[in-house]
């Protein structure tokens, strides 16, 4: 009996359009796992260390996009792509763009790219330049677009970092991004209000620090619940802390900002939105916080 064994397949080749510290990040992990790369980026100078790592380094973009099917964008903004692409042949690539942008605009792109014959994936790179290429980092990065591209090349996708694909909408990658660092922004805000307290005290913030981290973390359920309570519509049942609770409350911490010669500018517009909620309709005070959520979409 004679067993036949399938060899496996060469890593593909990728072009990386910007070797910024993200491109030169995501060009390194691709050079580890052995796929032909050439790279290219408007300052020649910042292709050098990886031209000596084996990438090849091309004389302008469409050099670059002409060496293979797979390109792929991390440069400044959507500018900066529309200024690299400006005339180059697209016809039949494959344009993966993990350029920090907006939902509009990854779907202004991916209806150009399709004008021009390419097939489009946006991806939104939720790590940072050091978690790129580390097994275990916890990095991973969003796309959306073309589920067909996103199939065809997933294995190489998966090299810099985890892939998700959140939808055909090409700014669905984008979104999720923008959603995710809005709430970590939030997070910072608040745990900024914090440390400032206590520091007007002599407090030292390394002893509130392992308080806040394990109070944060016990809070997180309103994550999970919010997202529930959004979809039922439901904001009544199992209520714990209502929001009548909540507005009644909220004086103490703004009295407490100003005693401790804090500004409450970081909190003062999530409470102010709360008592929004509850003066729009007294009912509203049985509720718990999430109903509040509504009163941001314009």
């Amino acid at each position: 009996m004679t067993t036949t064994h399938t060899a496996p397949s060469a890593p593909a080749p990728v072009t990386l359009l910007g070797t910024g510290a993200m491109g030169s990040a995501l060009a390194r992990a691709w050079l580890a796992a052995g796929h032909p790369l050439t790279v290219w980026n408007r300052t020649p100078a910042r292709t050098a260390a990886l031209a000596a790592e084996g990438a090849a380094v091309a004389a302008g973009a469409a050099d670059a996009v002409a060496a293979g099917t797979l390109v792929v964008l991390c440069l400044l903004d959507d500018a900066s792509v529309r200024e690299a692409l400006d005339g180059v042949d697209l016809a039949g690539k494959d344009l993966v763009d993990l350029t920090t942008g907006t939902p509009a605009a990854a779907r202004a792109r991916a209806t150009w790219a399709a004008a021009r014959g390419a097939r489009y994936l946006d991806g939104g790179i939720m790590a940072v330049p050091p978690m790129i290429g580390v097994p275990g980092a916890g990095g991973y990065v969003f796309y959306s677009g073309s589920r067909e591209l996103y199939e065809e090349h997933r294995a190489a996708l998966e090299v810099p970092a985890g892939a998700r694909f959140v939808g055909t909408d090409p700014g669905h990658a984008a979104l999720h991004d923008v959603a995710l660092l809005s709430a970590m922004y939030g997070l910072f805000a608040g745990v900024s209000h914090a440390y400032a307290l206590v520091r007007s005290e002599g407090i030292a913030p390394s002893s509130l620090a392992p308080l806040l981290s394990q109070w944060l973390g016990a809070m997180g359920h309103f994550v999970q619940g919010a997202a529930g309570r959004l979809e039922s519509g439901d904001f009544t049942s199992g209520v714990v802390s209502n929001l009548a609770m909540q507005v009644a409350g909220a004086p103490t911490l703004l009295r407490t900002a100003e005693e401790q010669g804090v500004s409450a500018e970081l909190i003062a517009p999530y409470l102010e939105l709360m008592a929004r909620r509850l003066a729009a309709d007294p009912a509203h005070g049985a509720e718990d916080t999430a109903g509040a959520i509504g009163l941001l979409s314009r």
